[in-house]
């Protein structure tokens, strides 16, 4: 049977070419999670969290992942080419990225961090003269003009277009519990009826939940494939709002 274009993704796995790697020593390389990449490690071809606690690598990870894609590495499409403040590791120039037949029609990197950084590259591109204003792929409300977490909304309703590459980097950071279950919802219609592909690392709960997902544990030990249920974030967030008043003990 040949597969829908749902079922087949853009990138269908990435690996660490060990020769680029000048020092396994130094970071990120002598992150766990790294060291794992030296096997080539699958990307669903819908959705694929990397999920861990604060220092684990998954923030490196997609970061790498976004820049040797093509896209900036402050965020944005593949046509920015901002910099603000570089910070990016050299973990993407020693990556292989393996690329499908299907090449996307859109994409984007949301990086939380820096997001407030793209929305201003948005104005000063728009006040030059000429052709269409950015904004009004954004919904033509200024981005500044928002709260953090509506201008996050804003970019997944109106920026994201169907058959895209979406990169995300905890794009929980500015939404509420129901935001972000807004944007569940969001991120789901898009892998299950707009053919897209989506990358993430994230710490909520609520979004890994998204229904066949393909979610990857990074630790001391490396990378590790997991069940939603497995996770710490699942069961410390069911443990806590069971008993909140254990956690103050």
């Amino acid at each position: 049977m040949t597969a829908t274009r749902s079922e087949r993704g853009f990138l269908s796995f990435v690996q660490i070419v060990v020769e680029r790697v000048p020092d396994f020593q130094a970071f990120p390389f002598c992150l766990p999670a790294v060291a794992t990449l030296r096997e080539r490690l699958r990307l669903d071809p819908r959705v694929t969290f990397f999920v861990g606690e604060n220092g684990s690598g998954k923030s490196t990870l997609v970061e790498a992942i976004a820049v040797a894609a093509g896209f900036n590495a402050e965020g944005g499409t593949r046509n920015f080419r901002f910099s603000t403040r570089p910070s990016e590791s050299e973990l993407h120039r020693c990556l292989r990225l393996a690329k499908t037949d299907r090449r996307p029609r859109t994409g984007f990197f949301l990086r939380a961090e820096s997001f407030f950084n793209v929305a201003t590259a948005i104005e000063e591109l728009d006040r030059e003269p000429g052709g269409p204003k950015l904004i009004d792929s954004y919904g033509g409300r200024p981005l500044h003009e928002q709260s953090h977490g509506e201008s996050f909304m804003a970019l997944v309703k109106h920026r994201f277009g169907p058959d895209g590459l979406y990169i995300l980097d905890e794009p929980e950071a500015a939404l509420s519990i129901r935001r972000q279950i807004e944007l569940l919802r969001e991120l789901h219609a898009h892998v299950t009826e707009k053919g897209s592909q989506i990358i993430v690392a994230t710490h909520s709960p609520v979004l890994m939940a998204l229904p066949g997902a393909l979610i990857y544990r990074l630790d001391e030990v490396g990378i590790t494939e997991v069940t939603y249920k497995e996770t710490d974030a699942f069961r410390l967030a069911r443990d806590f709002l069971l008993d909140p008043v254990t956690a103050l003990g």
